[in-house]
């Protein structure tokens, strides 16, 4: 009976990984294809106000905040950073970043006050007041962009029934071994995910990375204050301009997350974060992309079929896969192809966090810890205490 078992769990995680063999090379030639689509020019260009809830002063932060204010626009933006403590960190960065652009609108405001468990969001909450122009964008702090950004993003919420515009994004490391798998992470396992579930309308995402809307827009689905009970803030946000009757739309070009990981528990929290974020979000799609985690579930299978011939042969199947599918979004981001040496230890990390995600109910964003509960809001296990 043990032997049966043992068996049909392998023929199961062998079946698994040959599904996403099919599941990579699509993936493979969508990463190519979306990516490389011409940018829709502007119809005009509306004034525009950027916020940056900060928190820390993470590697790269002032590169990421300046990227911001080399953008070759010509309408008027002013960018707001927000912080909620006195003594953070990023104030110097912020200061720093403001004495070297003096002829930009540029304004650092400081503010305690929470509205919610989610603290970013309550960060939002308190710029809002302050905002003065006609599009709201918003982008987290380890996002960098390239100097037509705002031209780009503009362009893309003046389209037709476009209520609110978000971005892919790829993985850069700034830092060492461990900002690496993190990037790598994000590049060959996020992205070719999000772009599979695009194509075939499984996926309906809304990114921190960037969020724009009409300041009109924002007010009419509650403001921030209203999302900040939400792990997944950001898709809270996209699915209330849904349900206002407008359009969430995704341009063809990415910006950058930069990684700033430092260690192993670093790069697990993140992962651990973002497999409960997204299954919170949607829990039957999370569960389908069980057939992404190929790599592991072919090793698992090798092993539990005592590494019989015919089960090595799929896992070289799957190594191929998984090798054309990297090599692929390498040569799409420009990213030198050295780095499939951490190719296993990425994709185990990744299935390690899937696996985990089904039995945690807690999350840690930079220094809080929260319980997921099951709608998807958060409780704040700091303020319990």
């Amino acid at each position: 009976m043990h032997e049966a078992i043992v068996a049909w769990l392998s023929i199961a995680c062998l079946t698994l990984a040959l599904v996403g063999c099919v599941y990579m090379l699509a993936a493979a030639l969508i990463v190519s294809r979306t990516l490389r689509m011409p940018p829709r020019p502007a119809a005009a260009c509306p004034t525009v106000t950027i916020l940056r809830p900060l928190h820390g002063a993470e590697a790269g932060l002032y590169e990421n905040l300046a990227s911001f204010c080399g953008q070759d626009y010509p309408g008027r933006v002013q960018t707001l950073f927000g912080v909620q403590d006195p003594a953070d960190a990023a104030i110097a960065v912020v200061q720093k970043l403001i004495a070297a652009h003096p002829a930009q609108d540029l304004e650092l405001v400081v503010d305690s006050r929470q509205h919610g468990p989610n603290r970013k969001v309550g960060n939002l909450a308190n710029l809002q007041s302050r905002i003065k122009h006609e599009v709201v964008i918003l982008a987290d702090s380890d996002i960098r962009v390239e100097s037509d950004y705002l031209a780009r993003v503009t362009a893309a919420l003046q389209g037709e029934g476009v209520g609110l515009v978000t971005c892919l994004y790829r993985g850069a490391a700034a830092g060492g071994f461990w900002a690496q798998v993190a990037a790598m992470a994000i590049d060959c396992r996020f992205l070719p995910n999000v772009l599979i579930g695009l194509r075939l309308g499984l996926a309906r995402p809304c990114f921190g990375s960037t969020i724009a809307l009409t300041r009109a827009m924002l007010t009419r689905i509650g403001g921030f204050s209203a999302f900040a009970r939400y792990l997944a803030d950001d898709n809270a946000m996209g699915e209330a301009v849904r349900r206002a009757g407008s359009q969430v739309a995704i341009p063809h070009f990415i910006v950058t997350h930069v990684c700033a990981e430092r260690s192993f528990a670093d790069v697990l929290h993140h992962e651990l974060r973002s497999a409960r974020t997204i299954r919170a979000v949607a829990p039957w799609g999370f569960l389908g992309s069980v057939v992404t985690h190929s790599l592991p579930l072919g090793l698992l299978g090798v092993v539990l079929a005592g590494f019989d011939p015919i089960a090595l042969l799929a896992l070289a199947a799957v190594v191929v896969c998984r090798l054309v599918l990297q090599a692929r979004v390498d040569h799409t981001l420009r990213i030198s192809p050295m780095r499939w040496r951490i190719s296993l230890l990425v994709d185990l990390l990744s299935f390690v966090a899937f696996v985990a995600s089904f039995f945690i109910a807690h999350v840690s964003w930079r220094g809080y810890r929260y319980k997921v509960l099951s709608d998807g809001t958060l409780m704040s296990l700091n303020d319990a205490r």
